[in-house]
């Protein structure tokens, strides 16, 4: 009875994480969160499989070979050396990483690409910015420019080109995909896609200091025509991002959600211009150590 109770364990495991709505990873809304959903549960039913194996072997040998009435002076023969148990315990942790590494190999290169289902679709291109602790999201097809929230049109590759401004962050956004990186000095690129309209939560998945908790954003998801209206009304009516706007916004701290009918892309590229923002903020006299003390 003891052999099965690790089975019954990771079972209910199991069953429990895939219908809990509570972890937004367990519960994608697009092709990539659904292919890095689909590697998770493929771990962890390999790995409830070992770890039941082991106990069943633990169990086996605990009953077969325990102390019992008539067995106290009883010696085990000695065995010097049995191939056959060699090539067991040096193929089975290579058999183990080789059913991890493919599917995880295969997976990681299907993402650098668009999502199959979408791939003859133009990708939206958006630029996203961290900094110290915002998020800036440029669209300069469009030109336009939300600062802590993005809107994105469903059943279309997002194609993210990701830069940070002072700090190394990640951006995530749970429901749609994993996170990547986002560096100063240079740039990363991830595809993401959302398969119906919804609102997403985002967030930065590396600790940058005492704003990181905040440094969160919104996703807003919506039919093709619904988001061209967004640009739109957007195009039109959204103030120009000035320089002295988008350098001020630099100096770390929050700010409320903005919109803009220009992007900071024509006043610089983070990827290109790691000092930028080291410079900003000496002209505008912040200084990290007095801010520190406070």
């Amino acid at each position: 009875m003891r052999i099965f109770k690790p089975l019954v364990l990771g079972s209910f495991l199991l069953v429990f994480l895939s219908g809990c709505s509570a972890l937004p990873v367990l519960d994608p809304k697009g092709p990539v969160g659904e292919a890095q959903k689909d590697l998770i549960f493929w771990s962890i039913a390999l790995m409830l499989f070992i770890v039941a194996v082991v106990f069943a072997l633990f169990t086996f040998m605990v009953v077969r070979y325990r102390e019992r009435p008539g067995y106290e002076t009883h010696e085990p023969e000695e065995m010097e050396g049995n191939i056959w148990l060699e090539l067991l315990w040096t193929g089975v942790p290579v058999i183990i990483v080789v059913l991890l590494a493919v599917p995880t190999v295969n997976t990681i290169y299907q993402l650098e690409e668009p999502p199959s289902s979408t791939k003859e679709k133009e990708p939206l291109v958006i630029h996203a910015t961290s900094a110290d602790w915002k998020w800036f999201f440029s669209y300069p097809e469009q030109d336009i420019e939300t600062v802590n929230y993005l809107h994105i049109p469903e059943d279309r590759p997002i194609l993210f080109k990701l830069t940070s401004a002072d700090s190394m962050a990640a951006l995530w956004i749970p429901r749609l995909g994993g996170q990547e990186y986002n560096m100063n000095g240079m740039r990363t690129e991830l595809f993401l896609q959302a398969d119906e309209p919804g609102v997403y939560n985002g967030r930065n998945a590396n600790f940058t200091g005492e704003g990181f908790t905040e440094q969160r954003f919104k996703v807003y998801a919506q039919k093709p025509e619904e988001f061209q209206k967004w640009v739109d009304k957007t195009q039109e009516k959204a103030p120009k991002l000035t320089k002295d706007k988008y350098d001020h916004m630099l100096l770390p701290g929050h700010v409320e959600r903005q919109t803009f009918s220009s992007t900071h892309l024509q006043y610089v590229d983070h990827a290109k211009n790691a000092e930028y923002t080291v410079n900003v903020r000496e002209r505008l006299g912040y200084d990290p150590e007095e801010e520190s003390s406070h």
